[in-house]
């Protein structure tokens, strides 16, 4: 209102009634401050016969005991945690003063500013100061203070969304961690053992488990550690085998020698003597051929593991073949027929100088077996995929049921009229060890002519082509 001198003031009484009916059921508490910083109105206080009333509105009663519980300790430890702002302690004189407020004075001044505090039951209290005044002339100031608790539900409420979302997360992530534990680790945990048991143990009790049905990246590598070991086993089968096969025949020719030795220091004939020393002789040769076959035999493995593979064209390296042997064989020695297609490139990765000691040996072993005159027809060609050679001879052929068993260790099916002795009996095992190496396959069958007769045997040689 304006005196009568022409002041401007504020009605207290008109200012309490206005700041009731405007703030009535809104939770906002307003206060007043003059411009000499005493309070004039708040609307929390009514004024009556009795004197004065404060109004304090009470906090809503909790709806869920234990998530309010919850809340208050996610609270406690949030504002704990460090980063937290240090807030003002809120506090309330028994006589306010505008000097209480630091945003009340800051209003006096002209300014709007706004305040966040908290109170002893650490809960927020948000207020906010305007300046009263009229055509610039501030007359007091107007303080709006409410709790945050709306505030601090709201983010209690999104503290607890986030703890659920973590606890859910938390629980998944074990769930999945058993379920990746018993499916996989526990799984290579059992072949780790399995493996090293198989490389510690003296015997074959132990065996890599088998996953093959899972039907996934275990299976397959229990289904690869299965096969290793069992190619591991096979190894040493065979070099078990194998060493048993070389004593036996080392045995022999040092029985004979023995005894031929044994007769030559007791026996004064000199013609006996020298077909003695003629045994013996022969019996010294076959033991540095067979040790030297053997010698080729067991350290073939390595060889081929180590050697760098090229491509070898079997055709022109068939042709050398022959021409050497045509060079070497006697006038009444067999004939060579040649057929080699030059339809399609013969070429295959390999070993040159392991594919054509086979080689040689294929035809060498025709050259033995053939009648003087005889036709030994080597062809090479391709079949599709792969590169097929063939060695045929007009000789007497394979006994019966012994197609398989030339390709065993120290096979000998020698003709009558060779010297015995003459060879290891490990020329056609070795060429079957290095075809398999390339990934082909060697087999031998007879031939027949139009009476049914066998009329010499035919070796082949499938290979796989380059460009397969």
């Amino acid at each position: 209102m304006t005196t009568q001198v022409g002041d401007e003031q504020i009605v207290p009484e008109q200012a309490r009634s206005l700041m009731r009916v405007l703030l009535a059921e809104t939770g906002v508490r307003a206060r007043l401050f003059t411009e000499n910083k005493d309070i004039l109105a708040d609307s929390y206080v009514l004024s009556g016969p009795g004197g004065q009333v404060q109004m304090i509105e009470l906090p809503p009663p909790e709806g869920g005991i234990p998530m309010g519980w919850l809340g208050r300790h996610l609270d406690r430890l949030a504002n704990w945690l460090p980063g937290q702002d240090n807030l003002e302690l809120y506090s309330e004189a028994s006589v306010q003063n505008a000097d209480d407020y630091s945003e009340v004075m800051r209003a006096l001044q002209g300014e709007s500013p706004g305040m966040v505090r908290h109170d002893r039951s650490a809960h927020l209290v948000l207020s906010v100061a305007v300046p009263v005044q009229r055509y610039r002339r501030i007359l007091g100031a107007l303080m709006l203070s409410t709790s945050g608790k709306n505030i601090e539900a709201a983010v209690r409420d999104r503290r607890i969304d986030i703890l659920m979302v973590c606890g859910v997360a938390l629980g998944m992530t074990i769930l999945i961690s058993l379920f990746l534990a018993g499916n996989i680790a526990r799984p290579l945990v059992r072949l780790a053992e399995a493996a090293d048991h198989v490389r510690t143990g003296k015997g074959r009790q132990h065996e890599i488990p088998d996953f093959t049905s899972r039907r996934d990246e275990i299976g397959e590598l229990s289904g690869a550690l299965r096969d290793m070991t069992e190619a591991l086993w096979n190894r040493l089968d065979a070099i078990e085998g194998f060493a048993a096969d070389v004593a036996h025949e080392i045995k022999n020719p040092l029985t004979s020698l023995r005894s031929a030795v044994e007769t030559v220091a007791r026996i004064e004939d000199p013609s006996q003597q020298k077909r003695l020393m003629a045994i013996i002789l022969d019996d010294v040769q076959r033991l540095d051929r067979l040790i030297s076959d053997i010698s080729d035999a067991s350290r073939l493995d390595a060889e081929l593991s180590r050697a760098h593979t090229e491509s070898v064209d079997v055709g022109r390296l068939l042709d050398a073949l022959v021409e050497v042997h045509r060079a070497t064989v006697p006038e009444d020695g067999p004939r060579f027929q040649v057929e080699v297609s030059d339809s399609l490139p013969l070429i295959v990765q390999g070993i040159e100088g392991r594919l054509g000691q086979v080689l040689r040996n294929l035809i060498s072993n025709a050259v033995t077996f053939s009648p003087p005159g005889g036709l030994i027809s080597l062809r090479a060609e391709r079949q599709e995929e792969d590169i097929v050679l063939s060695v045929s001879d007009e000789g007497p052929g394979v006994p019966d049921g012994k197609l398989e068993a030339i390709f065993n260790r120290f096979y000998t099916e020698r003709p009558k009229s060779e010297k015995f002795g003459t060879h290891s009996g490990l020329g056609l095992s070795i060429s079957k060890q290095i075809i398999e190496a390339h990934g082909g396959e060697i087999f031998a069958q007879n031939r027949y002519n139009g009476s049914g007769e066998v009329a010499g045997t035919r070796f082949t040689i499938v290979l796989p082509a380059e460009d397969a």
